[in-house]
């Protein structure tokens, strides 16, 4: 049997430099809007303030400063990501060792885990069912590591089927309601039927690569989920049998497929689908927007996600988002709590959504939106958001599980390298990063 222990040296360190520091805050006063009486609230943002969720990100600060003045003040501070993602994530984690960090921070929904188990991050204060009750299930599942919640998303996302309703309408294929996807054998005779059809193009069933980064397991996780599969243990620190399970390599299995029928290209084609020559394409649910202002040529539809023939029915289709969390450094939990709510919250959500067109976490936000009600792609993505969605791994090593995932497929799919190879290889990787955080 395993036993979490946390990095000695880290932990000691990161203790020592809370202590050394002390609680900065500026006086009342030499803030502008900050009063004598209220509780100072520092507040990091993984955006630039001149961009449209920075803006959002602004005004929610300003209602929550109005709303509470008096009793409390947020004062945020914009911490850009640079193109390789670091920049923001940088500052967090010299503040870890500087004991720096602010009241409350942003941190992306797959992170979450890695958080906790560092130490950047504590649980929020007590909410209650009522409270918890206005978020998404995937929202409340997403913040929450080793059954405590420790952050709450202030956006939601998620992965669509696209297709060409015009390719498959040559192709006389009918897509299924809701609640009763294509299972694989399905798709698989679906994507010989539209086969000819995109052919006549110079096209391919299916627009789909394997990139580098989030993206692959963020759209393909919900193929193995659905199959029964999982990445990591469900206390996130076991992959041995679980990463390199025979589900798991079924599924591989059943990606190689569409590159062994010809269903897909071995290579990048810059917008295949967008140009009308594909009928499938499985993207981020930014895609419609996409469409709808730069391809409005393109008739687009939304098909339910496609699942496994094992699928039991459950939640299998891809969430998580950006989410607000208090750092273990703060001793106003319960204000840091409240902004946590706050920006994560309703009216901020439909803010989110209204001006960066990110999808908000919260059920009311969602449904005092027309648009996902009267637009059937919309209605579509949130419907499987919040019946299906399901979080992403929770592992304190994160990251090195998603670039396994991606290796995986791209090694087993585009060079046809043994796909139980591809996966034991990375049972190997993982541990080596696990070690830190488990001893037999």
């Amino acid at each position: 049997m395993k036993k979490r222990t946390v990095g000695v040296l880290l932990a000691a360190f990161f203790a020592m430099a809370l202590t050394g520091c002390g609680d900065k805050q500026p006086q009342p006063g030499e803030v502008k809007g900050y009063d004598k009486g209220e509780e100072y609230l520092s507040i990091w943002v993984h955006s630039i303030e001149d961009t449209e969720e920075g803006q959002c990100y602004r005004k929610s600060v300003d209602a929550f400063n109005k709303k509470y003045d008096g009793k409390y003040f947020a004062d945020i501070e914009f911490i850009p990501r640079n193109d390789s993602g670091g920049g923001y994530s940088d500052k967090i984690n010299a503040s870890v060792m500087s004991g720096d960090l602010p009241d409350v921070l942003t941190v992306d929904g797959p992170n979450i885990a890695a958080y906790a188990e560092n130490g950047i991050i504590q649980p929020l204060a007590k909410l209650t069912d009522e409270e918890k009750s206005v978020y998404l299930d995937s929202i409340i599942q997403q913040g929450t590591y080793n059954n405590k919640l420790y952050a709450l998303g202030a956006m939601e996302s998620s992965v669509g089927l696209y297709y060409n309703k015009d390719i498959l309408a040559e192709a006389g294929v009918e897509v299924p309601d809701a609640d009763h996807p294509w299972t694989w054998s399905e798709f698989t005779e679906v994507l010989k039927k539209v086969q000819p059809v995109v052919e006549k193009k110079k096209g391919y069933a299916l627009d789909m690569t394997f990139p580098t980064g989030e993206a692959t397991i963020y759209y393909y996780a919900p193929f193995f989920w659905s199959n029964g599969g999982d990445f990591v243990s469900k206390d996130g620190l076991k992959v041995n049998g679980v990463f390199n399970s025979k589900e798991n390599l079924k599924t591989v299995n059943y990606f190689k497929s569409f590159l062994d029928n010809g269903y897909m290209s071995k290579v990048q084609i810059t917008d295949l689908f967008e140009s009308g020559r594909a009928a499938f394409k499985f993207d981020g649910a930014w895609e419609v927007n996409t469409i709808y202002n730069n391809y409005p040529d393109v008739n687009l539809g939304v098909a339910p996600y496609v699942v496994s023939d094992n699928w039991d029915g459950g939640r299998y289709t891809p969430t998580g988002s950006w989410a607000f969390a208090a750092s273990s450094k703060t001793k106003k939990l319960r204000g840091a709590t409240k902004l946590v709510q706050w920006m994560s919250g309703i009216e901020s959500g439909k803010r989110l959504w209204d001006e960066s067109k990110s999808f908000p976490s919260t059920y009311e936000a969602f449904e005092s939106s027309p648009i996902f009600e009267e637009d059937e792609n919309y209605k579509a993505l949130y419907h499987q958001l919040s019946k299906y969605g399901h979080p992403r791994s929770k592992t304190p090593v994160y990251p090195q599980v998603s670039a396994s995932v991606q290796e995986v497929l791209e090694n087993s799919v585009l060079t046809d390298k043994d796909a139980k190879t591809e996966l034991d290889k990375s049972v190997e990787r993982i541990n080596a990063k696990l070690k830190r955080y488990v001893m037999k």
